[in-house]
């Protein structure tokens, strides 16, 4: 997700950067030129090694709050363009008729989903165009309203997001805006990449490769990633690399560039 308030086809958006790593096509030619470049820097396999790795732990965090936690509805903050099996499809198997909002201040981000819903979909399913940055303009948008029942538990992701938010930006500031509507048993579920995951060269590469697109990339430590936690109670098995996160393939490798945990308000 960008937290730019508007996108330009004159600038890559990390959002469709990451459409283009999940070989989607809702991205234009200045997006498949920057992600070339990260992707020329790091690598094909470790570039997308870690997007799949990051959407497969959405699934993985998404089945486990509906199946095991009784989680009916959920907020994508900083969604993405939509790709294979997205927050309402996983919640939709474990639970009748989740309610699901997607947001992501890319504009294309709703355009096109909204296209995709099926008519069934529709009537528990919001996507809006929003700013990270402005709490309120999620948590007050008249979908949320009509969709979200804050005096029950919710789930909300933030998957990916964090690490195009700047510190000056207050991200603490902006999970504690969350926080404070989620009722108790509430959960959030959070994936952000890390300093310890991967060689110092390979991280100034891939900050160097953002530098000119909507958002920039921001690397945290495993410590300050876990800080962002402040308020809520991590789940086994804790603040991991992505890939390893309840795993259930014996066989999955992790790429250890991204951490990632769910944690339930306290």
């Amino acid at each position: 997700m960008s937290t730019e308030p508007a996108q330009s086809v004159e600038r890559p958006s990390p959002a469709r950067m990451y459409d283009y790593f999940l070989h989607g096509t809702n991205n234009y030619p200045v997006d498949r030129a920057a992600a070339e470049a990260v992707i020329g820097r790091v690598g094909q396999t470790l570039t997308r090694d870690v997007v799949w790795e990051n959407r497969r732990f959405l699934g993985r965090a998404v089945r486990h709050l509906a199946e095991d936690c009784g989680i009916r509805q959920f907020i994508d903050v900083g969604a993405g363009l939509p790709s294979q099996e997205n927050t309402h499809h996983v919640a939709r198997r474990a639970v009748a008729q989740p309610r699901v909002i997607y947001v992501d201040n890319d504009p294309a981000v709703a355009e096109h989903g909204k296209r995709l819903l099926t008519e069934d979909e529709r009537a528990n399913t919001g996507i809006f165009t929003a700013d990270l940055r402005d709490p309120g303009s999620i948590l007050d948008h008249p979908d949320t309203k009509s969709l979200i029942d804050f005096s029950q538990p919710v789930g909300v992701l933030f998957i990916a997001v964090f690490h195009f938010v700047r510190d000056s930006e207050d991200p603490k500031g902006i999970i504690r805006a969350f926080r404070d509507r989620m009722a108790p048993g509430s959960y959030m579920a959070l994936s952000h990449l890390c300093v310890e995951g991967g060689p110092d060269e390979e991280r100034r590469m891939m900050e160097d490769s953002y530098r000119n697109a909507t958002a920039p990339m921001v690397y945290r430590t495993a410590a300050q990633i876990a800080d962002l936690f402040e308020g809520f109670e991590l789940v086994a098995p804790g603040l991991v690399p992505t890939g390893r996160w309840r795993q259930d393939d014996p066989d999955a490798t992790s790429t250890d560039r991204m951490y990632a945990g769910v944690a339930r308000k306290l």
